[in-house]
C-alpha cells in the first residue's frame, strides 16, 4: 500500500489529477449500496437491473457498500474477537517474531507511530495458500473461515463485473486467473497500542489488484476520493463490506473502471478501531495490460503491461507489501 504525492487543486477536477488530501475536508456524501444477492437473482429482470446498477457504480463511483453478501454475522464477530485478542497490548514483544525477515514473508507484523502513519498491523497471504499465526487460540480458524467465504464473494464479483463489461461471466476470472489469485489481508488497529504521533493512520494511496474488500468494527477514519474530487467519509452500514476497485481492474479496462485514492485519519477516533482490508489480486504470474476490447484509435493503451508480481515489486517492496505502482505504469500522453 503506497503513499501518493498530491498537489493542491480546487473545485471539480478530473479523477486522475493530483490532489493534496491533507488540506481537504471530508464530507458525508452518500456512497452507493449494491445488493449482492440481486446480482444472481433467479428473476431475470431483477438480475438485469442489479447488473446495470453495478456497472453504473463501477464506472461512476468505483467504490460501494456490498450487502446481502452471504457472510454470516458470526463470522464477522469471530474475526473481530480474534484480531482484538491478537493485538493484546501486553503481548507486543511476542508479536515481534513476525517483523520483516525477508522478501518472501507470508506473515508480517508492524507497529507504526509517526507523523505519516499510525497503526499496528498484521499482514498475511490468504490465497492461494493460507498463512496465519497459530495464536491466540481460534484466531487462525476464524480468519480462515472468513477468507474462504470471501473467496466465494470474489468469484461472484468476478462474474458480475464481467457481465457489466458486456462479456461472458468468466471474463475476469480468465483475465486475472482468479483461481490462483494472490490475496493479501491487512488486519489493522487504529490508533496503535502506543500514543499516535500524528493524525494519519494510513497515508493517501490506491491499492493493486481486482478489488479491495474491507470490514471494520466501528465507523470512523476511512476516507475516499471520488471522481469529482470530493473526499468522502466511509460510514458503513452494519455487516456491510466496503468494496474499492483495484489498480489492475483499471489497467485491464484501460481506465473505464478506476481505482480510487483513499486514506485513514485517526485524530477523531473516540475508540480503537479494527479493520480488515483484503486485496484480491490476479495470480502473481498473470500479465495484466489494457485488454484489446478496451483499446482503439480513440482510446490507445493508457498503461504498460507487466505481471502482477512485477507490479508489486516495482517500488522496491515485497509481494506482501502490496504497494501500488499505478502511477509508474501510466503511459505518457
Amino acid at each position: 500500500m503506497a503513499e501518493t504525492s498530491f498537489l493542491v487543486q480546487q473545485n471539480t477536477i478530473p479523477f486522475d489529477a493530483p490532489i493534496e488530501l491533507s488540506f481537504t475536508t471530508a464530507v458525508d456524501d452518500e456512497i452507493p449500496t449494491v445488493d449482492y444477492s440481486m446480482l444472481f437473482s433467479v428473476d431475470p429482470n431483477q438480475r438485469s437491473k442489479a447488473l446495470d446498477f453495478l456497472g453504473h457504480v463501477c464506472q461512476d463511483y468505483g467504490f460501494f457498500y456490498l450487502v446481502n453478501h452471504g457472510v454470516p454475522d458470526r463470522v464477522f464477530e469471530n474475526v473481530f474477537d480474534g484480531i482484538s485478542e491478537f493485538f493484546d497490548p501486553t503481548e507486543v514483544e511476542d508479536r515481534r517474531q513476525y517483523e520483516k525477515k525477508n522478501p518472501t514473508d507470508r506473515i508480517r507484523w508492524g507497529l507504526r507511530s509517526s507523523p505519516d502513519e499510525n497503526r499496528e498491523y498484521l499482514k498475511v497471504v490468504a490465497h492461494p495458500q493460507y498463512h496465519c499465526p497459530p495464536k491466540p487460540a481460534g484466531f487462525s480458524e476464524a480468519m480462515e473461515d472468513y477468507f474462504k467465504r470471501m473467496r466465494e464473494v470474489v468469484n461472484g464479483m468476478g462474474k458480475a463485473v464481467s457481465k457489466t463489461l458486456g462479456f461472458e461471466e468468466n471474463y475476469i476470472e480468465k483475465a486475472f486467473n482468479l483461481k490462483s489469485g494472490f490475496d493479501v489481508s491487512a488486519m489493522n488497529l487504529y490508533p496503535p497500542n502506543f500514543k499516535s504521533k500524528g493524525s494519519v493512520g494510513v497515508p493517501d494511496h490506491t491499492d493493486p489488484g481486482f478489488f479491495v474488500s474491507l470490514i471494520q468494527d466501528f465507523n470512523g477514519g476511512l476516507q475516499i476520493l471520488s471522481h469529482n474530487g470530493k473526499l468522502i467519509n466511509v460510514n458503513m452500514p452494519p455487516k456491510a463490506i466496503f468494496i474499492n476497485l483495484g489498480d489492475h481492474l483499471e489497467i485491464l479496462t484501460n481506465g473505464k473502471y478506476k481505482s480510487h485514492v483513499h486514506r485513514v485519519i485517526v485524530d477523531n477516533n473516540k475508540v480503537k478501531r479494527i479493520s480488515v482490508a483484503t486485496l484480491h489480486g490476479p495470480s502473481l504470474e498473470t500479465l495484466v495490460a489494457p485488454a484489446p476490447e478496451f483499446v482503439n484509435e480513440f482510446h490507445p493503451p493508457a498503461y504498460q503491461g507487466i505481471t502482477y508480481k512485477q507490479s508489486l515489486e516495482a517500488n522496491g517492496g515485497d509481494e506482501i507489501d502490496v504497494q501500488s505502482s499505478l502511477q509508474q505504469l501510466r503511459c505518457l500522453p
